[in-house]
């Protein structure tokens, strides 16, 4: 059985637009995946010094890993793995996650509106089309590093809001994290916290957007 999607409880039968996030989402991403000839503990190791997580968000919010790697001049065991993290990137993206490349193809025959809000560094953004050609059948995408924020910041659903003439009360907004869909929800979209594809049909079908029940 699919997961239940975690998604708000609001009467939405105006909605006419949807937002996705896009790793994890329409596209898969592990970071593991840039390290072949590394161990995990190897890897592991990196990532708890260099804090991943706060890194990585740095470069979504608009930082160039040249100055990344200048932050690590006091630490230079730590630059040969960011090095091969960034020149394996693409090899992160595991390609389309099963069943959403599907849901974006039906909502934009339905004549849903689809854009994108992804937290993303600038320089690497180029490999998701590669990796999942769904994330470019949006109308437009507002990418975290080429904006200079990053979600959960609510400036960054203003900006997309406030760029694409988006209304909040008729938007959805599909997201893997649950920070992200509570900023979301607290400037009034409609937030559905993704887990799968099935769960988010579901969730979207609740919301009174025309998708079918399964797939044909």
């Amino acid at each position: 059985m699919p997961a239940e999607a975690d998604t708000d409880t609001a009467t939405a039968a105006s909605v006419s637009t949807v937002v996705f996030d896009f790793g994890n989402v329409l596209v898969g991403w592990d970071p593991y995946g840039a390290f072949p000839r590394r161990t995990r503990a190897e890897v592991d190791a990196w990532m708890e010094e260099i804090d991943f997580p706060a890194f990585n968000l740095a470069q979504d919010a608009g930082r160039s890993w040249a100055d990344a790697r200048g932050t690590l001049a006091d630490r230079p065991h730590l630059v040969p793995l960011l090095d091969e993290y960034v020149a394996g990137f693409a090899d992160t993206l595991t390609g389309p996650v099963p069943g959403s490349a599907e849901l974006v193809e039906e909502l934009r025959a339905a004549g849903v509106r689809l854009l994108g809000l992804t937290n993303w560094s600038a320089e690497l953004f180029a490999h998701a089309a590669d990796a999942a050609p769904a994330t470019t059948r949006m109308e437009h995408v507002v990418v975290s590093g080429r904006v200079g924020l990053a979600k959960p910041d609510p400036a960054i659903f203003r900006h997309l809001a406030d760029t694409h003439d988006v209304d909040p009360s008729r938007t959805v907004f599909v997201d893997d994290s649950a920070a992200n869909v509570a900023a979301a929800r607290e400037l009034g979209f409609h937030g559905v916290r993704f887990t799968d594809a099935p769960a988010l049909r579901a969730a979207l079908r609740g919301l009174g957007l025309p998708v079918r029940r399964q797939p044909a």
